[in-house]
């Protein structure tokens, strides 16, 4: 014995390791070893378990039974780490040259008694209950949890029976805590928006720098100082910056996710992951997710075993309505409602789940499902005759039910039981389960070898409500659904054709057959592939990453164990709030308060407008801040007066990038938005189309405030009347601008006039505030302005408007002739 403990130990020790410590036993080595093997490599008393000081002496070596978390970025460092931004590090540099010139328990055990049954579909995602033993497996070096039949898992529920065990890991040397170390290895993508963020901040660095210097060397030139067209350059530099930029997305973001929480979806963070600079909830609200991998059990169905089927032993097919365990729903029989008793044949089936009837009924005698048996047998008695010997009742696999029944049930009377019943039963057998259901068979009778054969069921784990209604929303939209389950084939194509998305020609893959694949033919193959059945944790990190690979933007949802690696893979993981293990929600960037699939298109839809509201935002931005880069650029270039001074500059700055700017991120989404295609992850944040509205918004601008400025300076003299007229033409013009950009493709009174409120309330304050500039005698002295009157402001209003109408006849012009859906992306990922 001695001789063979030494050989387990040398061959489950890794090398190093101090041969005074006891090593740790996987689940897969554990399940191949009788029970006396495993307390011998792990050198425990089987009656007594560890004394108190090897428990310490283990622990001291080993660790707590918890897993080793990283500590959370200090604030400082997330503070920090904003500066990388293109943007901000513009504007810091302009403002300094601007300075310088003046929980877990997880362990893994082994059973060493019978009759348990546990529910293990939290960690590998099957529904049927697995059947625990003694017997040590054999062979297989592959083995995955599903088949460890003599190993229980943390985690999982007890459905019935009782053992003892042998814990054979602790913290991260569990199966929980493979699970673990796996997601905490694997790293989050960057997002799109966040990489169109970049994109455009290293553009506008790029663009704003080559013009100052062009400006600054022409300047030079022309003979002026040096110093001073630096000094030009710099307050460029700061007029061209859009550094409300990076506080619109933020802003947007944030009241996308308060809206969210309305809708029952909590997204966890916004802040940026540590090491890869990604911001987990814009993947989904940028509104380029293409792919949803959603798990089956207890995601796109409820995980309630509900019965939908019923035949009866004399021919009879009824129907079963309701959803779950909540006791609702009707028998069916050719259409019409079966009421109590009115059917024989229909009520001794359903006679045997009635809590009523059991209640009068006195159990004697239970013998538990096991795996060997297959089936189980209550003996009872009536309450009122206890004096009997009872009457047995039997439920389980059609198999083991009828090799015990002599006769069946023919509209209450009993026939002898024929080959062709057994035939006929069979058949019905085979139907049920080709259409994805569990079949159980009932039988009683005075006793067991002698009773009478009543019929079958068919169970089916339902989909969940309104799950159908959103798959077809979101596939339509052009969003590819895939069903990523540890369940059967038969059981997992019956759920994705009753939800829409696995039709005639579409195809299925198991998990065997995702490893022989390597990443490459997965990646080749996976746009065919609507369901992937009896997966692992590890197919189903393989299946996100090849979508990935193909540049697909991936959403996962799942509520188990076995889904957290491939959540935290994912572009975006979705967790279930109710019913998701806590290992699956820390994984996890979003979590459905109510488990409801449907949130996640109200999350897509939601994502889409926010989008679409950062993409007006850019317009508005980049127009005002081209057109007062143009319009500086022009007075400098030709030898103008500077049409503006310092402060009206800074108060044209603060209006751009104040509350009508802000107020563009909380433009109401389009309920049409859900309908248009995903966006592509390869598209800009700036197009053609967004270019030229730009460019035509700043054209217009600079040459109608020049306008105004040489208006006004035909007497060749400055005066505080020319500023002020050329200062109000300029906000007036960024107004009407902001009410253009509020949409790239509805006209203004499509949208309403007032159903942005906020927007309103922004305008509303920056005329107000416009006003107050001009006439108020104490800011008049500060920003050199004098008062006009209401026919120049109403010449200003009616010249301004002008940014306005050109914005609406070119989205006219767009629908007219199709270019509305121009800027869609053509080559979305569906193939679904």
């Amino acid at each position: 014995m001695l001789k063979k403990r030494e050989l387990l130990l040398s061959q489950t020790r890794p090398p190093g390791e101090d041969e005074n410590m006891v090593p740790v036993l996987t689940a897969r080595k554990a399940c191949e070893l009788p029970i006396n093997e495993v307390a011998c490599v792990l050198q425990a008393d089987l009656q007594v378990g560890l004394s108190h000081q090897e428990v310490g002496r283990r622990r001291a070596y080993h660790g707590w039974n918890e897993f080793d978390i990283g500590e959370e970025e200090p604030l400082w460092k997330k503070y920090i780490a904003q500066f990388k931004d293109p943007l901000i590090l513009l504007l810091l540099a302009s403002a300094v040259i601007s300075v310088l010139m003046h929980q877990f328990d997880d362990a893994i055990s082994i059973t060493v008694s019978t009759d348990l049954s546990v529910d293990e579909s939290s960690l590998t995602g099957e529904t049927t209950p697995c059947s625990k033993n003694t017997s040590p497996q054999t062979g297989g070096t592959n083995r995955d949890v599903a088949s460890c039949s003599n190993i229980a898992f943390m985690g999982t529920l007890v459905r019935c029976g009782k053992a003892k065990g042998i814990v054979i890991g602790t913290g991260e040397n569990s199966e929980f805590g493979e699970v673990f170390k796996m997601m905490q290895a694997e790293e989050s993508p960057k997002t799109p928006l966040q990489k169109s963020m970049d994109l455009l901040g290293k553009q506008l660095s790029l663009y704003s720098l080559s013009i100052i210097g062009v400006i600054m060397l022409v300047g030079w030139l022309q003979g002026k100082r040096i110093l001073d067209m630096f000094t030009i350059g710099v307050s460029l530099a700061v007029a061209a910056i859009p550094e409300g930029l990076p506080i619109v997305v933020t802003v947007t973001l944030a009241l996308g996710v308060m809206r969210m929480v309305k809708k029952r979806a909590i997204v966890k963070k916004l802040a940026h992951r540590r090491n890869s600079g990604v911001c987990p909830s814009v993947r989904v609200l940028s509104g380029c997710c293409n792919v949803i991998c959603s798990d089956k059990t207890g995601t796109l169905t409820k995980n309630e075993m509900t019965v939908t089927q019923m035949f009866t032993s004399d021919g009879l097919h009824a129907e079963v309505t309701g959803v779950g365990y909540n006791g609702a729903g009707e028998v069916l029989l050719d259409g019409e409602v079966i009421h109590g008793f009115s059917c024989p044949s229909v009520a001794k089936i359903v006679e045997m789940g009635l809590e009523s009837l059991q209640q009068e009924y006195v159990r004697l005698e239970e013998q538990p499902f096991t795996s060997e048996q297959k089936c189980m047998a209550i003996r009872c008695v009536h309450r009122t005759l206890r004096d009997n010997p009872g009457f047995f009742f039997m439920k389980g696999a059609f198999e083991q039910v009828i090799r015990l029944c002599t006769s069946y049930n023919s509209r209450g009377s009993t026939l002898p039981l024929t080959h062709q019943q057994r035939e006929l039963y069979q058949q019905q057998v085979s139907y049920m389960g080709s259409a994805g259901l569990r079949v159980l068979a009932f039988a009683s009778g005075p006793e067991l070898g002698n009773l009478t054969f009543l019929g079958l069921v068919g169970m089916i784990d339902p989909p969940r409500s309104g799950v159908k209604e959103a798959v077809g929303t979101l596939i339509g939209s052009g969003v590819a659904i895939k069903m990523i389950t540890g369940d059967s084939q038969e059981t997992a194509i019956s759920i994705a054709a009753r939800l829409g998305f696995y039709s005639k020609g579409s195809q299925c893959l198991s998990g065997d057959e995702v490893d022989q694949l390597d990443l490459q033919q997965l990646s080749h193959m996976v746009p065919r592939i609507a369901v992937f059945y009896r997966a692992s944790p590890r197919h189903k990190l393989k299946i996100v990453k090849s979508l990935q690979n193909i540049g697909a933007v991936v959403a996962m949802t799942g509520d188990g164990v076995n889904d957290a690696v491939a959540l935290k893979a994912a572009d975006i993981g979705v967790a279930m709030g109710q019913t998701g293990t806590d290992v699956c929600k820390e994984a996890a960037d979003m979590i459905l308060v109510d488990d409801d699939f449907r949130t996640i298109m109200s999350a897509i839809e939601e994502g889409k407008g926010i989008y679409n509201n950062i993409k007006n935002f850019v317009r508005f931005q980049l127009s005002t801040s081209i057109a007062a880069l143009t319009l500086i650029s022009v007075a400098t270039l030709m030898n103008f007066p500077n049409p503006l001074n310092a402060m009206q500059i800074l108060w044209i700055n603060i209006i751009m990038d104040g509350p009508p700017a802000q107020s563009l991120g909380v433009e109401p989404v389009d309920r049409d938005v859900i309908r248009k295609p995903p966006r592509n992850v390869k598209d800009s944040i700036i197009t053609r189309g967004l270019i030229l509205k730009v460019l035509v918004s700043a054209f217009i601008i600079v040459c109608g405030t020049l306008f105004v400025f040489w208006r006004e300076l035909q007497d060749n003299m400055i005066t505080p009347r020319d500023t002020t007229m050329t200062f109000t033409c300029f906000v007036f013009f960024d107004m009407f601008n902001a009410l253009s950009s509020r949409s790239q493709t509805r006209m203004v009174h499509e949208m309403g006039l007032c159903s942005n409120r906020t927007f309103c309330y922004a305008v509303l304050a920056s005329i107000m505030g416009q006003l107050l500039v001009i006439y108020f005698p104490p800011l008049q002295s500060v920003f050199q302005t004098e008062s006009l009157s209401l026919t120049d402001l109403l010449f200003l209003l009616a010249l301004t408007s002008s940014v306005c109408i050109v914005s609406e006849l070119i989205k006219m012009g767009e629908r007219w002739r199709g270019g509305a859906n121009r800027d869609l992306p053509t080559d979305f990922f569906h193939d679904v």
